[in-house]
């Protein structure tokens, strides 16, 4: 019973961080913290499938939300400006 509660609480601090990582891979404006943002997030996911007994899915979620993701964004990136431009109210 003890150990099903601690498993409660670390699973919704879990939750509490994946959800943290979106927001903060959405507000960013800097698009490599975006894309590091968003491969936290990755991980987690992985490490909160993990915890729901489906290894399988946990290991294909930080092979590809984690690495190969993360690797093709931080690539196209590298080749493009690293900041999103401020857009003004009526175009240019």
């Amino acid at each position: 019973m003890y150990f099903q509660l601690i498993d409660y609480i670390v699973q919704g601090i879990i939750l509490a961080l994946i959800v943290i990582t979106a927001i903060a891979a959405v507000i960013f404006k800097d698009l490599l913290a975006a894309a590091l943002a968003s491969a936290a997030m990755s991980l987690l996911l992985s490490v909160e499938f993990y915890m729901l007994h489906a290894p399988d899915v946990a290991i294909a979620e930080a092979a590809v939300g984690g690495g190969v993701t993360t690797a093709l964004l931080v690539l196209g990136i590298s080749k493009t400006e690293r900041y999103e431009e401020e857009v003004k109210p009526g175009g240019k």
